[in-house]
């Protein structure tokens, strides 16, 4: 399966700014990785935890097999964040999304409640005609 070279509005540049963050906390915590626990604290660990289990519950949608592909990931990061004590990630309903959507005004945060409500796509614009009168 080939991928479009051109994604839908808002995709391309969120999942640049997306990779562009990883980087800058990656850059961040290289400093401290010799020292326990690598820079990192309680809320800043589950943030990042949330982030990959959302970029790949994004990401499942990409091919008809890539929930199965990607589940070991989230059960790797569920296995993290059990050795790290932190809470569990939401619980999903069979639709793939959090039973209980967030509604906190951060966008991280109201994602999934975006994801629910129906996406109306605008029409595409139709080419001026050419004819002269």
């Amino acid at each position: 399966m080939e991928l479009p070279t051109i994604a839908a509005p808002g995709v391309g540049e969120r999942a640049d700014a997306a990779a562009d963050a990883a980087c800058h906390l990656y850059d961040a915590v290289a400093p401290w990785r010799a020292r326990e626990p690598g820079g990192w604290s309680r809320t800043a660990a589950e943030d990042a935890a949330e982030v990959i289990e959302t970029t790949a519950h994004a990401l499942a949608g990409v091919h008809p097999r890539a929930e199965v592909i990607l589940a070991p990931v989230l059960v790797a990061l569920s296995d993290l964040r059990r050795q790290l004590a932190l809470p569990p990630p939401d619980a999903l309903t069979a639709d793939g999304l959090p039973a209980t959507p967030r509604t906190v005004g951060n966008p991280r945060r109201t994602r999934w409640a975006r994801a629910v409500r129906e996406v109306t796509l605008p029409e595409p614009r139709q080419q001026r005609s050419r004819t002269t009168s």
